[in-house]
């Protein structure tokens, strides 16, 4: 009974209305909606000009024409191998789209929501534009069978040096993000047009210590921040960002970058913006020698190398039922809802504490050797290892109250053996919360999100042995939802990758399925599908994913 709106921040998932807004001419001409004209109203108080919008036309009865001889294949037994949907017709649109959602449903590629279900949850508006061009090297709709290249990679020398075109009224900005006046322009940007579920009730909130934490990784490009203004008043209307990463996929290592952020205005959707971007921001990675990136979306588009489902544990029930994020069940008082996802008041597992600096070199030993269970993982150097465990941890020199202080977005902590004075595992997770749109209050849901963990219980195993890790993954993650409890966390999510997916079985049913599913996606690299979601051969569900995008 869980809400569907618990979604991985650095996935990038695309609304009903981007998707429609975007669709494939027999030619491949691209058909955008919209008007590339400037509304006759002129502009809002933001300095953002709204798009015009059709009237009705034959032009539309003509679409509703084909809408409905699309609808008609969904509904019979063939599988119609494409849909183009013309522009122009809103209700049409989403006529089809709630029937593709339903075939989604009979392949096993989403789930059906339930009461209080937030729908699909959207990540990276517009991120289905990536498909726009077939010239982009995706991996085809058949599952590979080797690993490596889709297109050769390019020598640097044989890059673009200009810049994509931008429509008129507009320019290019690269983004500052030492600059806390930029960053506070990323963060307007994403707070109002970034993410919403379906029934535009909750949105994430992304914070500007979020957004340092994620965007300045070590060895970062700051030309990989790019942004979008308009010519006249210099107001920042686009975003679309990359950080540089090692991955591991099987036996192959390689440099990529990670996509983030795609985030357009909401008036600006019909503008192009989203396929220049993603064009402009890959332009500056292949400037810097790497031809191959990863990405995560929420819809299915040929073709993700691993799918993965969001689960849920509520922490705080009164308030996920007062703002309708999950309801008490029939056969259940509100008081039992409370008593049973109550949790206990302090960790239990004896040495645990904050991680800190002297932690690393160990940290990132145990780090290192666990990414090997998994056939696609990060590769991370000792300087990453700091950046991703302590510089998220907030205000240092401010007191830390209930396991919490000023600014933190990041909670890090390790065992360190009493005897032995050595630390034996490790655990993670992040802050991610979402605004309760239109409610004065409560206006804010904290939402806590399984990150990296570690233990050398995995190293140490027999084949007849198995279960121990799991016990002692059970005790760990038991001991973040304490402290997420304390922190004033109000649910705590994970996706079913690493080991998550027989730990989180194991918490007797406290954490829920979610509706939701987050795709996986290698640009140019192909590989066989990765166990995520579903077990793949003899790769039990989950351990074919390591990699954690926030």
């Amino acid at each position: 009974m869980i809400s569907s709106f618990a979604m991985s921040s650095a996935s990038s998932k695309a609304t009903m209305q981007d998707t429609a807004e975007i669709s494939q001419g027999s030619e491949g001409e691209e058909y955008i909606s919209g008007s590339e004209e400037p509304h006759p109203g002129g502009g809002d108080e933001d300095g953002v000009t709204e798009a015009s919008q059709p009237s009705p036309s034959k032009r539309q009865h003509k679409t509703r024409s084909k809408v409905a001889k699309a609808l008609n294949k969904i509904r019979g037994k063939e599988i119609p191998q494409s849909i183009r949907i013309p522009p122009g017709d809103p209700d049409a649109i989403r006529a089809v789209l709630e029937q593709l959602r339903i075939m989604d449903v009979l392949e096993g590629k989403a789930g059906v929501a339930g009461r209080g279900g937030k729908a699909t949850d959207g990540h990276k508006v517009d991120f289905i534009t990536k498909r726009y061009s077939s010239s982009l090297p995706f991996p085809g709709e058949e599952p590979s069978s080797e690993d490596g290249y889709i297109e050769p990679a390019k020598a640097i020398e044989d890059g673009r040096r200009e810049p994509y075109p931008l429509p008129k009224d507009f320019e290019w900005s690269i983004l500052d993000v030492d600059d806390s006046k930029q960053i506070r322009e990323v963060y307007d940007l994403l707070s109002l047009n970034y993410v919403e579920d379906d029934s535009a009730a909750f949105r994430f909130q992304y914070s500007a210590e979020f957004l340092e934490w994620t965007l300045k990784s070590p060895g970062y490009f700051k030309e990989w921040h790019v942004g979008v203004r308009v010519s006249s008043n210099k107001k920042l209307v686009a975003f679309i960002s990359g950080v540089p990463t090692t991955l591991r996929v099987r036996g192959n290592v390689f440099r990529a970058s990670e996509i983030n952020f795609l985030c357009v205005h909401k008036k600006l959707r019909s503008k192009r913006l989203a396929p220049v971007l993603i064009k402009e921001v890959t332009r500056q990675v292949h400037l810097q020698g790497i031809s191959r990136a990863i990405d995560t979306v929420g819809a299915v588009l040929p073709t993700p190398v691993s799918t993965c489902r969001y689960y849920h544990r509520p922490l705080n029930i009164p308030k996920l039922v007062n703002v309708e994020f999950t309801c008490v069940p029939r056969n259940m008082t509100l008081a039992r809802m409370i008593r049973e996802y109550k949790t206990d008041a302090t960790p239990r597992l004896p040495g645990l504490r904050e991680m800190e600096e002297k932690d690393i070199p160990r940290v990132a030993d145990l780090f290192a050797q666990y990414m090997q269970r998994f056939n696609l993982a990060p590769i991370m150097t000792v300087d990453e290892i700091r950046h991703l465990f302590l510089g998220g941890r907030g205000d240092v020199e401010q007191p830390c109250e209930k396991y919490r202080r000023p600014k933190q977005v990041l909670w890090a902590h390790v065992v360190e053996d009493p005897g032995k004075h050595r630390v034996t595992d490790f655990f993670s997770f992040y802050s991610l919360p979402f605004t309760i749109i239109n409610r004065p209050r409560p206006n804010l849901l904290e939402a806590a999100y399984l990150f990296y963990y570690a233990s050398d219980v995995a190293f140490k195993l027999r084949l007849d042995e198995s279960n121990k890790l799991k016990t002692r993954l059970v005790h760990l993650i038991g001991d973040a939802l304490i402290i997420a409890n304390q922190a004033n966390f109000d649910v705590f999510n994970a996706v079913t990758l690493m080991d998550n997916v027989t730990v989180l079985d194991d918490f007797e049913g406290l954490f829920g399925a979610g509706d939701s599913l987050l795709n996986l996606y290698l640009y140019n690299w192909r590989t066989a599908p990765l166990a995520g979601v579903n077990a793949i051969g003899d790769v039990e569900a989950g351990r074919g994913v390591g990699v954690v995008m926030v």
